[in-house]
């Protein structure tokens, strides 16, 4: 085994690193605001579980980075879990001589009592060997096999997950029949039990271990099937997907509702600014103006307010919002196409505020409402049946993103979207082989735009009002963030990075002054585990893990050498 003093400092640096980002995100506030909701009753909260995940967090870099076996992985991870825990324990020593909440309104006894472990300076040891506990079980982590990593993994993130939404699940089993018998196996009144915790884990494991076993088995048995039962067993899988999506309003309630129409427009929103930023490579900050041109449209179309103007119903003015979206996108492209980089995006950046601004102005208030919007936008209504609430609504938007995904993947395999890749990766080039670019990328923003429109018409009829202060700049940079975190370039990627970035803070509403927060440390933990996305698409997984063969998990054996980073 092979190491060396400059190695073990950076060891102890990168632990320092992570400990101060404890103390940071504990003097912003959210360990103790986080610490009022238990995951397991008298186990843990969400708090200490933040806290924790900093410590494995420190140990797993620092084993994974580390050159040696698996003991000198362990020491290494060990030592800068204990690091951290120092970095969080000069937080307590300073509040004991400085009055930190004369600085930092967050600095509260509640907080300094959750970090001690109710003990005060006194529990600093206690504090460091937390750290090095949680360090040893980051390097762990690093050193099992895939086949036992897998299924741990999955054991513990399920059972976090249930606690962290044991409300709202109760909620939803709270009906008679086998809901109830599962609720009241898993939950107590108060919430997610020990022993509740205990049994969930055990059944993810005992699933995760038996799926990731068979899962060769059962793929190598699809694969020797004719292509005909290839197809039937894809058409199945198909109808199971469509029944659990068409099912999830019923079972979840108005709320659960209300986060999947959510989720679905931004899904229609990043599949357009993935199709401009994915596939051709134009970086778009004010694609949010996409987004309120059409929902402006489908509301003075239909409006039977004071701006209505021709009181159509929401199926015949969403052609329409489509269209002058498409045509907005062109316009649009006209006067940048030789931009390219950083002031491309400052650029579109100004475009979504000019439309922004153009709405709450003084000057078109006759037309637009200005800052009073546009009220009354009537329901879609089929055949005498109103489209009412979230509930009804949420069936316009998921039959809208499965047909713009439609549209988007035929794009993608089409001579368009060969050309809009090829201008990506270099536009000299792309234009030295007969691609023309002014045509390629008005298509680009064109059709991105018409796709944002429709979520924008969407969101029109879902609100019944339209606001000019619903379509700010943190729209964009939502919807940049969220094909980010999917994988850039990737269809299903846009549905997984709406689901972790939009329908996770929904469901945590209580903690959304953290969720900027929480999106700068969800993108930086990507670049650094998974720089290519949850779902990449697979050009990107090649390029950025050229020795591992697509659709196969490399796994890492139990002792490795590990390359310093």
């Amino acid at each position: 085994m092979r190491t060396d003093r400059g190695s073990w400092g950076k060891v102890i640096s990168g632990g320092l690193i992570f400990g101060g980002a404890a103390a940071f995100v504990s003097l912003a506030g959210m360990v103790e605001a986080l610490g009022v909701r238990e995951i397991v009753i008298g186990v843990i909260d969400l708090g200490r579980l933040l806290l924790l995940l900093i410590g494995l967090g420190a140990g797993y870099q620092a084993a994974r980075r580390g050159i040696g076996g698996a003991l000198t992985a362990l020491a290494r991870g060990l030592l800068a879990g204990a690091a951290a825990g120092v970095g969080l324990s000069a937080l307590l020593v300073l509040a004991s001589v400085v009055n930190l909440r004369g600085m930092f309104i967050n600095a509260s006894p509640t907080l300094l009592e959750i970090i001690s472990f109710g003990r005060g300076t006194a529990g600093v040891p206690l504090v460091i060997a937390a750290g090095a506990v949680a360090g040893a079980l980051g390097a762990v982590a690093t050193l099992l096999p895939g086949a036992v990593r897998g299924p741990l993994g999955a054991g513990v993130t399920v059972t976090i997950v249930v606690g962290l939404f044991q409300e709202l699940l109760q909620i939803i089993l709270q009906e008679g029949g086998i809901r109830s018998a599962i609720r009241q196996f898993i939950f107590v009144p108060e919430g997610l039990p020990p022993r509740g915790a205990l049994g969930v884990f055990l059944v993810v494991l005992v699933v995760s271990a038996v799926w990731r076993s068979r899962q060769p088995v059962v793929r190598g048995w699809i694969l020797k099937r004719p292509p005909p039962q290839q197809r039937l067993v894809r058409l199945l899988g198909l109808l199971l997907a469509v029944a659990v999506a068409l099912l999830l309003p019923l079972a979840g309630g108005l709320f659960i509702s209300q986060v999947l129409v959510l989720v679905g427009l931004y899904t229609l929103m990043g599949l357009g600014l993935n199709l401009e930023v994915g596939f051709a490579g134009l970086l778009d900050l004010g694609f949010v103006a996409f987004f309120a041109i059409g929902a402006y449209t489908v509301g003075l179309l239909t409006s039977t307010g004071q701006y209505g103007i021709a009181h159509w119903s929401f199926w015949a003015a969403m052609p329409v919002a489509l269209v002058v979206s498409l045509i907005a996108g062109f316009l649009f492209g006209l006067p940048i196409l030789r931009i390219r980089g950083d002031y491309l995006a400052i650029a579109t950046l100004g475009f979504g505020e000019i439309i922004r601004l153009l709405a709450l102005s003084e000057a078109l208030r006759p037309w637009f409402g200005g800052s009073q919007g546009v009220l009354f936008v009537p329901k879609p209504i089929i055949g005498g049946f109103e489209f009412s609430g979230p509930a009804q609504i949420y069936y316009i938007t998921l039959a809208s993103s499965v047909l713009i995904a439609f549209v988007a993947a035929r794009l993608r395999d089409s001579r368009l979207g060969r050309a809009w890749m090829a201008m990506r990766e270099d536009e000299d080039v792309a234009e030295a082989m007969g691609i023309n670019l002014v045509n390629v990328k008005l298509l680009a923003y064109g059709i991105g735009g018409a796709f944002a429109g429709m979520g924008g018409a969407i969101f029109a009829v879902l609100l019944g009002s339209i606001f000019p202060h619903s379509f700010s700049l943190l729209i964009s940079i939502n919807v940049l963030a969220l094909i980010i975190v999917g994988g850039m370039g990737s269809l299903p990627g846009v549905v997984v990075g709406s689901l972790f970035l939009v329908g996770l803070p929904e469901l945590l509403r209580e903690f959304s002054d953290f969720r900027f927060l929480v999106y700068g440390a969800a993108l930086i933990i990507m670049m650094q585990v998974k720089p290519e996305g949850l779902w990449p698409a697979a050009m990107v997984r090649r390029e950025l893990h050229k020795e591992e063969p697509v659709g196969v998990v490399a796994e890492e054996p139990a002792a490795v050498e590990r390359v310093e980073a």
